[in-house]
C-alpha cells in the first residue's frame, strides 16, 4: 500500500535482490527496464554495491546489492545463486518495453501476451536468472 507524506509517496513494499556483479544489474534495470537509480552506497570490497535504490515509474521500486558488499559473509549473499522474481505495473503498453528490454541483454522467457485476468506483459530473464514480469495489471481492488 502507498501512503503520501507531504505531496511525496511512501511505498511500504521494496523488494531486495542481490547480484554477482551488481553494476551490470543496475545497467540493465535502467536502460533496459526503465528504473531510475535514486541512490548508490559502495560496498567494503572493490566495485561492490552495499545498497542502491532504483524508482519504478508508476510508483515503487527495488533495492539492488552485490555479493561482497561487506568483508564477511552475510545471509543476503545466497540470495544472488537463486534466481527471484519481481513484477512491475506499466502504465503504457508494454510492447515498447519487450524490445527495450531485449536490446539490454533480456531473455524473452514467455512473450507478450493478453491475460483473461486483464494484464497484456511479458516476462524477461536478466544476465543472473532473475525473472521481472511486466504488466498493465495493478491487482484486484480492496474495499
Amino acid at each position: 500500500m502507498n501512503t503520501t507524506t507531504e505531496n511525496k509517496i511512501v511505498v511500504g513494499v521494496w523488494p531486495t535482490l542481490v547480484y554477482h556483479d551488481g553494476h551490470a544489474a543496475l545497467k540493465f534495470l535502467t536502460e533496459g527496464l526503465g528504473f531510475t537509480q535514486v541512490c548508490l552506497y559502495p560496498g567494503e570490497t572493490e566495485g561492490s554495491i552495499a545498497h542502491s535504490e532504483l524508482a519504478w515509474p508508476a510508483g515503487g521500486g527495488v533495492m539492488v546489492s552485490s555479493v561482497g558488499r561487506q568483508q564477511e559473509p552475510d545471509d543476503f549473499s545466497w540470495l544472488a545463486d537463486h534466481p527471484q522474481s519481481v513484477y512491475l505495473v506499466v502504465d503504457e503498453d508494454p510492447d515498447q518495453l519487450l524490445s527495450r528490454a531485449i536490446s539490454a541483454g533480456a531473455v524473452v522467457v514467455r512473450g507478450l501476451r493478453d491475460e483473461d485476468y486483464g494484464s497484456r506483459g511479458f516476462t524477461v530473464k536478466d544476465h543472473e536468472g532473475n525473472l521481472w514480469s511486466i504488466g498493465t495489471y495493478r491487482g484486484e481492488i480492496v474495499e
